[in-house]
């Protein structure tokens, strides 16, 4: 309660501060300015700090008046406090009954509201007479005779001059004029650094002044090319439109030498493509609901410089299998909001594009940005809208002859669960063959039902389907769990897995693939499934409950997980390339019965360096590096740093730290060693008497 309260003092403390602070910085900056004018710094001062006297006290006085007693006239002017606000700061022990409880209500009341705000208001009119008077008194020191000056200094004699006659060519000034490409809407700069980073395509222009003048000057880019510089006055400039990222140096001809030969770098910085994100539909893949008339669609762009052109792709797929017929459309969309981020809306009617049942409709955005001379495009992910096809019933009268050739034993987790549930129980009332028999009858479903699972993970089937024991008298309809209802579907396939039991509502030809997080999960849900088959196998159902549950929770997070969804498109066929047809040309083909070559190291400087920029003894060299870089630059991620660390250990050998950086960036280029197969290791006395006894076992 009293800190609430103090918070309150507090700000009205600080109201008082900087109300002095704005009354005293006027008459503070017209002291400077006749001091300035005078060429009297002491006065000045001192008549500055009589003032910050005189704001200090008069603020001293502001703040002894402002105590409690003024805060609780302050708080009984609101009638909320019930003129009772001075039961806040007294001692509880010397309030009576009635006091305290006003003096708890009020607390109470303190407690739920924010802390009053009791800070006086501006003064307006002393801060307004402040500024004028200070304006005034800085206008009068502008007007004001100045001080006289002091006589200038007599000239150097000449052989005072020779004393500091230059020995090195001195870069006394220097300035590059960046113009960026129109399309970025970026504004023109001066930087004073050689270095810098800059738009690709921008306009530099170099201003440099020397002393003394040298005869010639030019920029010499790592490549060996060069920029010569004109002389204008007393600076040197020259114009150069930055395409890439460079390394460049500034040469003069002159007879003394320049007195820092320094590396400098240009970055170029390059346009990024537009950035497309898909807002609605959420899903990839879309199931037409029943009455549907429109699809919206809602898309989000941007651009690091801002965006062109929109176009909104439409294909329309009919048919299935290999009778499939597509067409396809566009349209222009214009976007809303500002030019590097837009937001495109639109609706599809659905019934103009002529969607029917069983059709495909399949959209995708393309945006372009405003990057000259070619603009880069960048495309959305495709969105698919399905209407599926009913289900296809059998006909009146068929049922009898369809005939059922192999039931689909393969039940699901949960059933399997079930079944083990109600073994459990029956154990003291059953033989221990026959209770081994059952729980062996569950571990062969819980098998079958490992094998269907794991096809979605590439692995083979262990041989044929095996019959259940009940065809062979052990496994019988009264065994005391089901064997599922059955289907006209192979044993083994994944559709029959997707619709019967991966609780699957896409319709057949909606093709999925498991992203690596659910495969990782169904190879977990396997692996509880392979330990639940082994304790069933041994007899042991209780011991199997517990990988039976994880196997089901690992399932349902399966049948939760998201899928990629394939369009389903037309035949695209590559074109055929008709000068290579009837030349008789074999090259690239190889006979399939050679034997494996080994692989071959890439021949590179790099390996040699960095063992040899670890002796610091040596010297190591720099030149193939060079020239490996000129030919690999593009493979490579920063090849500017690599050419900086080899020129800078070029000009100076004995850099320790140079040496250190240059072995650094050496290492992530460095080849990966080629696989091999590794040599047995020589067996000891041990275990080659070991050996040899199994030798003597195997022989007649």
């Amino acid at each position: 309660m009293i800190a609430r309260l103090r918070e309150a003092r507090r700000g009205v403390a600080m109201r008082l501060a900087f109300a002095a602070l704005l009354l005293l910085l006027p008459l503070l900056l017209a002291t400077a300015a006749w001091g300035v004018r005078l060429q009297s710094p002491l006065p000045a001062g001192l008549a500055a700090a009589a003032l910050a006297l005189l704001a200090f006290v008069g603020w001293r006085q502001q703040h002894a008046r402002h105590d409690t007693r003024w805060l609780a006239r302050r708080l009984n002017a609101d009638p909320r406090w019930q003129d009772s606000a001075d039961l806040l700061f007294a001692d509880p022990a010397t309030l009576g009954p009635l006091q305290q409880l006003q003096r708890e209500r009020l607390a109470q009341q303190l407690a739920r509201q924010p802390a009053p705000d009791l800070r006086p208001a501006w003064p307006g009119r002393a801060l307004l007479a402040s500024l004028l008077l200070g304006a005034a008194l800085v206008l009068a020191a502008q007007y004001w005779p100045a001080a006289s000056t002091p006589a200038p200094a007599q000239p150097r004699t000449a052989s005072h001059a020779s004393e500091i006659e230059a020995t090195e060519v001195a870069l006394v000034e220097a300035s590059v004029d960046v113009q960026p490409p129109d399309y970025t809407a970026l504004p023109a700069r001066t930087e004073t650094a050689l270095s810098l980073q800059a738009a690709e395509g921008s306009r530099l222009r170099w201003r440099l002044r020397f002393s003394p003048q040298p005869e010639a000057v030019v920029l010499r880019w790592h490549d060996g090319g060069e920029l010569a510089l004109q002389r204008e006055g007393e600076h040197w400039t020259g114009e150069h439109t930055l395409v890439r990222s460079v390394l460049y140096r500034v040469a003069v001809a002159a007879p003394l030498p320049l007195a820092k030969d320094d590396l400098h770098r240009l970055d170029a910085i390059t346009d990024q493509p537009p950035v497309i994100r898909v807002v609605t539909p959420e899903r990839p893949l879309t199931l037409r609901e029943d009455g549907q008339r429109t699809w919206p669609l809602d898309f989000e762009a941007s651009d690091d410089h801002g965006l062109g052109a929109a176009r909104l792709h439409i294909t329309l797929a009919q048919g299935t299998g290999e009778q499939v017929t597509v067409s396809e459309r566009s349209l222009a969309l214009r976007g809303e909001g500002e030019n590097k981020q837009r937001r495109y809306r639109h609706a599809l009617d659905l019934a103009a594009l002529g969607l029917a049942e069983g059709d495909d409709l399949i959209v995708r955005l393309d945006v372009t940005d405003n990057c000259t001379p070619k603009p880069q495009a960048s495309r959305s992910p495709s969105l698919i809208l399905r209407w599926p096809m009913r289900p296809a019933t059998e006909a009146t009268g068929m049922e009898g002859l369809v005939k059922k050739t192999l039931p689909a034993y393969f039940r699901s987790q949960r059933q399997i669960i079930l079944d083990i549930e109600a073994l459990i129980p029956q154990r003291p009332r059953l033989a221990a063959d026959e209770f081994v028999s059952r729980s062996d009858a569950i571990g062969f479903d819980q098998r079958i039902l490992r094998m269907r699972y794991g096809q979605f993970l590439g692995e083979e089937n262990e041989g044929q389907p095996e019959a259940p024991p009940g065809l062979d008298g052990e496994h019988s309809e009264d065994d005391g769990h089901d064997h599922g209802p059955e289907s006209d579907a192979p044993l083994g396939t994944a559709i029959s897995v997707l619709e019967d039991y991966g609780h699957t509502h896409d319709d057949a030809e909606a093709a999925t693939l498991l992203d690596p997080q659910t495969r990782a999960l169904l190879r977990q849900a396997l692996g509880e499934m392979w330990s639940s088959e082994g304790e069933l196998r041994q007899g042991q159902p209780q011991r199997a409950l517990p990988h039976a549950y994880r196997a089901l929770e690992f399932i349902k997070q399966v049948q939760q997980a998201s899928r990629i969804y394939l369009a389903r498109v037309g035949l695209e066929l590559p074109p055929i390339d008709e000068s290579r047809r009837m030349t008789g040309k074999r090259e690239g083909i190889t006979d399939r019965r050679d034997g494996l070559q080994p692989a071959q190291t890439p021949d590179s400087p790099v390996p040699g360096l960095w063992l040899a920029l670890a002796d610091e003894g040596s010297t190591p060299e720099l030149e193939p590096m060079s020239t490996w870089l000129e030919t690999n630059a593009d493979r490579l991620e920063d090849p500017l740093s690599l050419v900086a660390a080899i020129e800078t250990l070029r000009a100076q050998p004995d850099c320790a730290d140079c040496r250190q950086r240059l072995r650094a960036l050496l290492w992530p280029l460095l080849p990966s060693p080629v696989a091999g197969v590794a040599e047995r290791p020589e067996p000891d006395a041990s275990g080659q008497a070991y050996l040899d006894a199994l030798s003597a076992e195997g022989q007649p």
